[in-house]
């Protein structure tokens, strides 16, 4: 999506994936080789002035390997190369927003026998891997000093870290853009999981645009960033993550009749000034793969027919697994998330051929 942003702009792309058949070769040249692989990674520092990312999970150590290979400079990268190193490793992420005195869930190493952590933690308490884990992959939850010990197989070499169990009222996030020419947010927005994947995206009346910016600074941002933030009973945010890219929870953009995400992700590697912020109330709700899927055709049919303001997104990926996003939808306007909901249950009955729709999926 970023890609057909940068071709409205008659900006020619080239993309990095381990696969042959990835959503982006469909639509632009693509090199294919692992995203650790240096040589991998400087073919693309060796043909494009600018480069970023869609996920963060490329080493920052590779990256600055793959740089120095073909004597590029770290400022053809957006976002840099510092900010993306202290995000990868969620350890030091949580330390530098201490440090700037951004309020979030306290953090403690799990080091040795782990005693420091539970002493620091205690329980409930909520463990992360430091690097690589995303929508729940890497998170593991520990009620007791037996369920700790249950789960040394995974933190007893390392790597770990423990986090406060936050009672969140709700999820929000908020998509931040910082440039040498300023600084911005997108709106606000309320979220939910559905196992720890992104379910729902929609209209929010909280504003977590200051603390979100004020994450992304701590971190030492440039460009696009997603804030994951909690909102406790008392109204209080808190951060829980950040992401150094366009973000699922951003994609309502596409549709709601302002510049989109991926536009201003764009713009911001491009050193183009950041457009206005400005558009419709929109709900996104994911496209998940569901067991016993037949033609997704049949699902965007279901979805759209009946109301055509209903605006479908997929994805092309080669593969549909359970619970993997496949796609999303987007609906602008009044009634906004009962219809978008609507839109997405039409959708999955078709998808996986039932007569009857369910009342609730997802």
């Amino acid at each position: 999506m970023s890609i057909q942003a940068a071709q409205r702009m008659g900006l020619r792309c080239l993309a990095l994936d381990p696969t042959e058949d990835c959503p982006a070769s469909q639509i632009s040249p693509a090199l294919v080789g692992s995203l650790s692989d240096v040589e991998a990674v400087s073919g693309i520092f060796s043909q494009c002035a600018k480069v970023t990312l869609e996920n963060e999970f490329i080493p920052a150590s590779v990256i600055q390997s793959a740089l120095r290979a073909v004597g590029r400079e770290e400022s053809c990268l957006v976002p840099s190369l510092a900010s993306l190193a202290i995000i990868q490793d969620k350890y030091l992420q949580r330390q530098a927003l201490v440090a700037a005195g951004v309020p979030g869930p306290t953090s403690a190493e799990v080091a040795g026998d782990g005693e420091l952590a539970i002493a620091k933690i205690g329980f409930p308490m909520v463990l992360k891997a430091r690097f690589g884990g995303y929508d729940g992959k890497g998170t593991r939850y520990a009620n007791s000093p037996d369920e700790f010990e249950n789960l040394r197989n995974l933190w007893g070499d390392g790597g770990w870290i423990a986090e406060s169990f936050v009672k969140f009222k709700r999820e929000i996030a908020v998509m931040v853009f910082i440039t040498e020419q300023g600084a911005g947010t997108f709106p606000t927005m309320e979220t939910f999981q559905t196992d720890h994947v992104c379910d729902t995206v929609q209209p929010c009346d909280a504003d977590g645009s200051k603390i979100a910016l004020d994450a992304v600074r701590a971190v030492g941002g440039n460009g696009l960033y997603g804030v994951e933030l909690f909102e406790l009973e008392t109204g209080e945010l808190l951060v829980n993550e950040i992401a150094p890219r366009p973000h699922n929870t951003g994609h309502y953009t596409l549709d709601w009749g302002g510049p989109s995400q991926f536009e201003h992700h764009i713009r911001l590697v491009t050193n183009l000034t950041p457009a206005p912020i400005d558009g419709l109330p929109t709900c996104m709700v994911n496209l998940l793969g569901q067991a016993g899927a037949k033609d997704w055709q049949d699902g965007l049919a279901a979805a759209i027919n009946p109301d055509p303001a209903v605006r479908v997104h997929w994805y092309g990926k080669s593969e549909s697994k359970p619970g993997r996003k496949m796609g999303h939808i987007n609906v602008c306007g009044s009634d906004c998330v009962e219809r978008a909901k609507a839109a997405r249950t039409r959708f999955y009955a078709a998808w996986v051929g039932n007569t009857t729709v369910p009342e609730e999926v997802g």
